[in-house]
Protein backbone atom coordinates (compact mmCIF):
# COMPACT_ATOMS: atom_id res chain seq x y z
CA UNK A 1 0.00 0.00 0.00
CA UNK A 2 1.40 3.40 -1.00
CA UNK A 3 1.13 5.90 1.84
CA UNK A 4 1.02 9.68 1.41
CA UNK A 5 3.81 11.92 2.70
CA UNK A 6 1.40 14.28 4.43
CA UNK A 7 -2.05 14.32 6.01
CA UNK A 8 -4.61 16.69 7.45
CA UNK A 9 -5.15 17.10 11.17
CA UNK A 10 -7.51 19.17 13.35
CA UNK A 11 -5.49 21.46 15.59
CA UNK A 12 -7.23 23.02 18.57
CA UNK A 13 -6.03 26.53 19.43
CA UNK A 14 -9.05 27.31 21.59
CA UNK A 15 -12.62 26.08 22.04
CA UNK A 16 -13.75 28.37 19.23
CA UNK A 17 -10.62 28.01 17.09
CA UNK A 18 -10.11 24.63 15.43
CA UNK A 19 -7.98 24.63 12.30
CA UNK A 20 -7.40 21.94 9.69
CA UNK A 21 -3.67 21.90 9.01
CA UNK A 22 -1.35 19.90 6.80
CA UNK A 23 1.07 17.74 8.78
CA UNK A 24 3.79 15.26 7.80
CA UNK A 25 2.72 11.64 8.05
CA UNK A 26 3.94 10.31 11.43
CA UNK A 27 7.21 8.42 11.16
CA UNK A 28 6.66 4.82 12.14
CA UNK A 29 9.50 3.17 14.05
CA UNK A 30 10.28 -0.55 14.06
CA UNK A 31 8.06 -1.14 17.12
CA UNK A 32 5.15 1.10 16.10
CA UNK A 33 1.92 0.79 14.14
CA UNK A 34 0.39 3.31 11.74
CA UNK A 35 -3.40 3.57 11.57
CA UNK A 36 -5.62 5.26 9.00
CA UNK A 37 -8.39 6.95 10.97
CA UNK A 38 -11.98 5.84 10.45
CA UNK A 39 -13.76 7.48 13.39
CA UNK A 40 -12.77 9.74 16.26
CA UNK A 41 -15.08 10.93 19.02
CA UNK A 42 -15.33 14.44 20.40
CA UNK A 43 -14.65 14.05 24.12
CA UNK A 44 -16.83 15.99 26.55
CA UNK A 45 -13.65 16.75 28.52
CA UNK A 46 -12.33 18.74 25.56
CA UNK A 47 -15.32 21.09 25.90
CA UNK A 48 -13.84 22.64 29.05
CA UNK A 49 -12.10 25.93 28.11
CA UNK A 50 -9.62 25.86 31.00
CA UNK A 51 -8.59 22.31 30.14
CA UNK A 52 -8.11 23.10 26.45
CA UNK A 53 -6.19 26.33 27.00
CA UNK A 54 -3.52 24.78 29.19
CA UNK A 55 -2.63 22.35 26.36
CA UNK A 56 -3.29 24.36 23.19
CA UNK A 57 -2.33 24.24 20.43
CA UNK A 58 -2.62 20.46 19.97
CA UNK A 59 -4.11 17.87 17.68
CA UNK A 60 -7.03 16.82 19.82
CA UNK A 61 -9.05 13.64 19.80
CA UNK A 62 -8.27 10.64 21.98
CA UNK A 63 -11.17 8.36 21.08
CA UNK A 64 -10.03 6.95 17.73
CA UNK A 65 -10.60 3.79 15.75
CA UNK A 66 -9.24 2.93 12.34
CA UNK A 67 -7.48 0.48 10.05
CA UNK A 68 -3.87 -0.61 10.45
CA UNK A 69 -1.84 0.34 7.36
CA UNK A 70 1.71 -0.37 8.58
CA UNK A 71 3.20 -2.61 11.28
CA UNK A 72 6.81 -2.31 12.43
CA UNK A 73 8.82 -5.52 12.23
CA UNK A 74 9.46 -5.40 15.99
CA UNK A 75 5.97 -4.32 17.08
CA UNK A 76 4.88 -6.25 20.18
CA UNK A 77 1.87 -8.51 20.16
CA UNK A 78 -1.47 -7.56 21.66
CA UNK A 79 -2.20 -8.56 25.25
CA UNK A 80 -4.10 -11.61 24.00
CA UNK A 81 -1.00 -12.80 22.15
CA UNK A 82 -2.26 -11.91 18.68
CA UNK A 83 0.12 -10.24 16.26
CA UNK A 84 -1.13 -6.96 14.80
CA UNK A 85 -1.55 -7.09 11.02
CA UNK A 86 -2.15 -4.65 8.19
CA UNK A 87 -5.91 -4.48 7.65
CA UNK A 88 -6.82 -4.94 11.32
CA UNK A 89 -9.63 -2.70 12.55
CA UNK A 90 -8.09 -1.16 15.66
CA UNK A 91 -8.90 0.73 18.83
CA UNK A 92 -5.91 2.30 20.57
CA UNK A 93 -5.93 4.10 23.91
CA UNK A 94 -4.06 7.40 24.00
CA UNK A 95 -2.25 6.25 27.16
CA UNK A 96 -1.02 2.80 28.14
CA UNK A 97 0.91 1.55 31.19
CA UNK A 98 4.12 -0.42 31.57
CA UNK A 99 2.42 -3.35 33.39
CA UNK A 100 5.57 -3.74 35.54
CA UNK A 101 5.60 -0.99 38.19
CA UNK A 102 3.98 -1.01 41.62
CA UNK A 103 1.05 1.10 40.36
CA UNK A 104 0.35 -1.40 37.58
CA UNK A 105 0.61 -4.33 39.99
CA UNK A 106 -2.22 -2.73 41.99
CA UNK A 107 -4.26 -1.95 38.88
CA UNK A 108 -3.71 1.80 39.39
CA UNK A 109 -2.68 2.26 35.78
CA UNK A 110 -3.31 5.99 35.45
CA UNK A 111 -0.55 6.69 37.97
CA UNK A 112 2.05 4.70 36.04
CA UNK A 113 4.74 7.01 34.63
CA UNK A 114 4.61 5.21 31.29
CA UNK A 115 0.84 5.68 31.14
CA UNK A 116 1.21 9.41 31.78
CA UNK A 117 4.07 9.80 29.32
CA UNK A 118 2.60 7.82 26.42
CA UNK A 119 0.43 9.31 23.68
CA UNK A 120 -0.89 8.69 20.20
CA UNK A 121 0.96 10.68 17.54
CA UNK A 122 -0.26 13.32 16.81
CA UNK A 123 -3.77 12.62 18.14
CA UNK A 124 -6.98 10.97 17.06
CA UNK A 125 -8.43 13.83 15.02
CA UNK A 126 -6.07 13.32 12.10
CA UNK A 127 -6.23 11.26 8.93
CA UNK A 128 -3.50 8.96 10.25
CA UNK A 129 -2.07 8.38 13.70
CA UNK A 130 0.91 6.45 14.99
CA UNK A 131 0.51 4.01 17.86
CA UNK A 132 3.88 3.91 19.63
CA UNK A 133 5.15 0.68 21.17
CA UNK A 134 4.04 1.72 24.68
CA UNK A 135 0.47 2.35 23.56
CA UNK A 136 0.16 -1.08 22.00
CA UNK A 137 -0.33 -2.40 25.53
CA UNK A 138 -3.88 -1.03 25.35
CA UNK A 139 -4.69 -1.47 21.67
CA UNK A 140 -7.28 -4.02 20.57
CA UNK A 141 -8.50 -5.41 17.29
CA UNK A 142 -12.17 -4.54 16.93
CA UNK A 143 -14.58 -7.43 16.39
CA UNK A 144 -16.22 -7.40 12.97
CA UNK A 145 -19.65 -6.94 14.55
CA UNK A 146 -18.67 -3.54 15.93
CA UNK A 147 -18.73 -0.42 13.78
CA UNK A 148 -15.90 2.08 13.83
CA UNK A 149 -18.31 4.48 15.60
CA UNK A 150 -18.65 1.84 18.32
CA UNK A 151 -14.86 1.58 18.40
CA UNK A 152 -14.67 5.31 19.10
CA UNK A 153 -16.73 4.65 22.26
CA UNK A 154 -14.26 2.18 23.80
CA UNK A 155 -12.18 4.78 25.63
CA UNK A 156 -15.07 6.85 27.07
CA UNK A 157 -16.95 3.68 28.00
CA UNK A 158 -13.80 2.41 29.69
CA UNK A 159 -13.87 5.57 31.82
CA UNK A 160 -17.45 4.72 32.81
CA UNK A 161 -16.45 1.16 33.70
CA UNK A 162 -13.75 2.47 36.04
CA UNK A 163 -16.08 5.07 37.53
CA UNK A 164 -18.75 2.49 38.33
CA UNK A 165 -16.16 0.18 39.87
CA UNK A 166 -14.89 2.91 42.16
CA UNK A 167 -18.40 3.96 43.21
CA UNK A 168 -19.81 0.45 43.56
CA UNK A 169 -21.73 -0.28 46.77
CA UNK A 170 -20.66 -3.27 48.86
CA UNK A 171 -22.15 -6.38 47.29
CA UNK A 172 -22.55 -4.81 43.85
CA UNK A 173 -25.22 -2.74 42.13
CA UNK A 174 -28.09 -5.26 42.09
CA UNK A 175 -30.97 -3.78 44.06
CA UNK A 176 -29.06 -0.61 44.95
CA UNK A 177 -29.69 2.91 43.69
CA UNK A 178 -27.53 5.00 41.37
CA UNK A 179 -28.16 8.63 40.49
CA UNK A 180 -26.42 10.15 37.44
CA UNK A 181 -26.24 13.94 37.46
CA UNK A 182 -26.09 15.02 33.83
CA UNK A 183 -27.40 12.91 30.96
CA UNK A 184 -24.81 13.78 28.39
CA UNK A 185 -23.06 10.87 26.72
CA UNK A 186 -21.05 9.93 29.81
CA UNK A 187 -24.06 10.11 32.11
CA UNK A 188 -26.11 8.05 29.67
CA UNK A 189 -23.47 5.34 29.52
CA UNK A 190 -23.44 5.25 33.34
CA UNK A 191 -27.21 4.79 33.21
CA UNK A 192 -27.08 1.96 30.67
CA UNK A 193 -24.29 0.00 32.36
CA UNK A 194 -25.62 0.42 35.92
CA UNK A 195 -29.10 -0.64 34.80
CA UNK A 196 -27.62 -3.73 33.13
CA UNK A 197 -26.12 -4.63 36.50
CA UNK A 198 -29.48 -4.54 38.26
CA UNK A 199 -29.34 -1.08 39.81
CA UNK A 200 -32.33 1.20 40.25
CA UNK A 201 -31.11 4.13 38.19
CA UNK A 202 -32.16 7.77 38.25
CA UNK A 203 -30.84 10.69 36.23
CA UNK A 204 -31.19 14.44 35.92
CA UNK A 205 -30.49 16.86 33.10
CA UNK A 206 -31.61 20.28 31.85
CA UNK A 207 -32.65 18.85 28.46
CA UNK A 208 -35.93 16.94 28.22
CA UNK A 209 -34.74 14.83 25.27
CA UNK A 210 -31.76 13.62 27.26
CA UNK A 211 -33.98 12.80 30.21
CA UNK A 212 -36.14 10.76 27.83
CA UNK A 213 -33.08 8.97 26.44
CA UNK A 214 -31.94 8.14 29.97
CA UNK A 215 -35.27 6.38 30.55
CA UNK A 216 -34.90 4.49 27.27
CA UNK A 217 -31.46 3.30 28.40
CA UNK A 218 -32.76 1.95 31.70
CA UNK A 219 -33.38 4.81 34.14
CA UNK A 220 -36.45 4.28 36.32
CA UNK A 221 -37.04 8.03 36.29
CA UNK A 222 -35.28 11.19 35.21
CA UNK A 223 -35.73 14.68 36.58
CA UNK A 224 -35.17 18.32 35.79
CA UNK A 225 -32.34 19.57 38.04
CA UNK A 226 -34.56 21.94 40.02
CA UNK A 227 -36.85 19.04 40.99
CA UNK A 228 -34.23 16.32 41.26
CA UNK A 229 -33.41 16.21 44.96
CA UNK A 230 -37.01 16.13 46.14
CA UNK A 231 -38.01 13.65 43.43
CA UNK A 232 -35.07 11.35 44.15
CA UNK A 233 -35.83 11.25 47.85
CA UNK A 234 -39.50 10.57 47.14
CA UNK A 235 -38.50 7.58 44.98
CA UNK A 236 -36.07 6.21 47.57
CA UNK A 237 -38.06 6.60 50.79
CA UNK A 238 -36.06 9.68 51.76
CA UNK A 239 -32.70 7.87 51.58
CA UNK A 240 -31.15 9.26 48.43
CA UNK A 241 -28.84 7.22 46.18
CA UNK A 242 -26.24 4.64 47.18
CA UNK A 243 -23.97 5.84 44.37
CA UNK A 244 -24.05 9.34 42.90
CA UNK A 245 -22.15 10.07 39.69
CA UNK A 246 -21.51 13.80 39.29
CA UNK A 247 -20.97 14.41 35.60
CA UNK A 248 -20.69 18.23 35.37
CA UNK A 249 -17.48 19.79 36.61
CA UNK A 250 -19.06 22.51 38.69
CA UNK A 251 -19.20 23.28 42.42
CA UNK A 252 -23.01 23.50 42.31
CA UNK A 253 -23.34 20.05 40.75
CA UNK A 254 -20.92 18.50 43.23
CA UNK A 255 -22.71 20.11 46.17
CA UNK A 256 -26.00 18.70 44.82
CA UNK A 257 -24.34 15.28 44.51
CA UNK A 258 -23.36 15.27 48.18
CA UNK A 259 -26.92 16.20 49.17
CA UNK A 260 -28.32 13.39 47.02
CA UNK A 261 -26.25 10.68 48.68
CA UNK A 262 -27.78 8.10 51.00
CA UNK A 263 -26.04 7.05 54.24
CA UNK A 264 -22.69 5.46 53.32
CA UNK A 265 -23.08 6.70 49.73
CA UNK A 266 -20.23 7.00 47.28
CA UNK A 267 -20.26 10.41 45.61
CA UNK A 268 -18.09 10.21 42.53
CA UNK A 269 -16.55 13.27 40.87
CA UNK A 270 -16.38 12.25 37.21
CA UNK A 271 -15.26 15.64 35.86
CA UNK A 272 -12.82 17.99 37.59
CA UNK A 273 -13.77 21.46 38.70
CA UNK A 274 -11.75 24.33 37.23
CA UNK A 275 -8.51 24.57 39.27
CA UNK A 276 -9.17 28.07 40.64
CA UNK A 277 -12.71 27.23 41.77
CA UNK A 278 -13.47 26.01 45.27
CA UNK A 279 -16.09 23.53 46.41
CA UNK A 280 -18.21 24.15 49.52
CA UNK A 281 -20.69 21.66 50.95
CA UNK A 282 -22.48 20.77 54.17
CA UNK A 283 -19.64 18.80 55.68
CA UNK A 284 -21.51 18.09 58.92
CA UNK A 285 -24.34 16.30 57.11
CA UNK A 286 -21.84 14.44 54.92
CA UNK A 287 -19.81 13.43 57.98
CA UNK A 288 -22.68 11.95 59.96
CA UNK A 289 -23.97 10.13 56.87
CA UNK A 290 -20.52 8.58 56.19
CA UNK A 291 -20.55 9.95 52.65
CA UNK A 292 -17.45 9.02 50.63
CA UNK A 293 -16.20 11.54 48.05
CA UNK A 294 -14.30 9.75 45.28
CA UNK A 295 -12.63 10.86 42.06
CA UNK A 296 -12.27 8.79 38.91
CA UNK A 297 -9.71 9.83 36.31
CA UNK A 298 -9.61 8.22 32.86
CA UNK A 299 -9.26 4.42 32.62
CA UNK A 300 -6.82 1.56 32.14
CA UNK A 301 -6.49 -1.51 29.93
CA UNK A 302 -8.70 -3.73 32.10
CA UNK A 303 -11.46 -1.14 31.74
CA UNK A 304 -11.18 -0.94 27.95
CA UNK A 305 -11.41 -4.74 27.71
CA UNK A 306 -14.62 -4.65 29.74
CA UNK A 307 -15.88 -1.79 27.58
CA UNK A 308 -15.37 -3.92 24.48
CA UNK A 309 -17.45 -6.68 26.08
CA UNK A 310 -20.23 -4.21 26.88
CA UNK A 311 -20.23 -2.95 23.31
CA UNK A 312 -20.33 -6.47 21.89
CA UNK A 313 -23.24 -7.38 24.15
CA UNK A 314 -25.17 -4.27 23.05
CA UNK A 315 -25.46 -2.73 26.52
CA UNK A 316 -23.98 0.40 24.93
CA UNK A 317 -23.72 1.19 21.23
CA UNK A 318 -23.43 4.18 18.97
CA UNK A 319 -26.97 3.47 17.76
CA UNK A 320 -28.48 3.31 21.27
CA UNK A 321 -26.79 6.57 22.24
CA UNK A 322 -27.90 8.35 19.08
CA UNK A 323 -24.34 9.17 18.01
CA UNK A 324 -24.20 11.81 15.26
CA UNK A 325 -21.55 11.42 12.54
CA UNK A 326 -19.72 14.37 10.98
CA UNK A 327 -17.39 13.82 8.04
CA UNK A 328 -13.79 15.05 8.25
CA UNK A 329 -12.74 17.85 7.84
CA UNK A 330 -15.99 19.17 9.33
CA UNK A 331 -14.48 18.90 12.81
CA UNK A 332 -15.42 22.38 14.03
CA UNK A 333 -19.09 21.69 13.32
CA UNK A 334 -18.92 18.42 15.27
CA UNK A 335 -17.25 20.16 18.19
CA UNK A 336 -19.69 23.06 18.13
CA UNK A 337 -22.67 20.68 18.11
CA UNK A 338 -21.32 19.10 21.28
CA UNK A 339 -20.65 22.48 22.91
CA UNK A 340 -24.19 23.66 22.18
CA UNK A 341 -25.68 20.36 23.41
CA UNK A 342 -27.32 19.89 20.01
CA UNK A 343 -26.12 16.29 19.94
CA UNK A 344 -25.41 13.82 22.73
CA UNK A 345 -22.25 12.55 21.06
CA UNK A 346 -20.43 13.66 17.92
CA UNK A 347 -18.08 11.30 16.10
CA UNK A 348 -15.97 12.47 13.18
CA UNK A 349 -15.70 9.92 10.39
CA UNK A 350 -12.92 9.81 7.83
CA UNK A 351 -13.43 9.01 4.15
CA UNK A 352 -16.66 7.02 3.78
CA UNK A 353 -18.64 6.16 6.95
CA UNK A 354 -18.20 2.64 8.26
CA UNK A 355 -20.82 0.52 6.41
CA UNK A 356 -21.28 -1.74 9.45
Amino acid sequence: MTLPHSMRAAVMYDVDDIRIEERPLPLTGPSDILVRSAASGVCSGDLMPWYVRRKAPFVFGHEPAGTVVAVGAEAPRARDGRAFEVGDRLFAHHHAPCFACDFCARGEYVHCSTWRGSALDPGGMAEYFRVPQANLGDAHVLPRDLSFADGALVEPLGCVVKSLRRAQPAGGYAGRTLYAIGAGVMGLMHVAVAASRGARVFASDFHSKRRELARELGAEASFAPEDALEALRARTGGRGADAVICGPGSPAALSHAVEAGAPDAAVLMFTPIEPDERFAFDQSTAYFRDVRLIASYSCGPDDTLEALDLLRSGVVSARRLGVEAFTFPDVAAAYDAMRRAEVVKAVVTFESPDPS
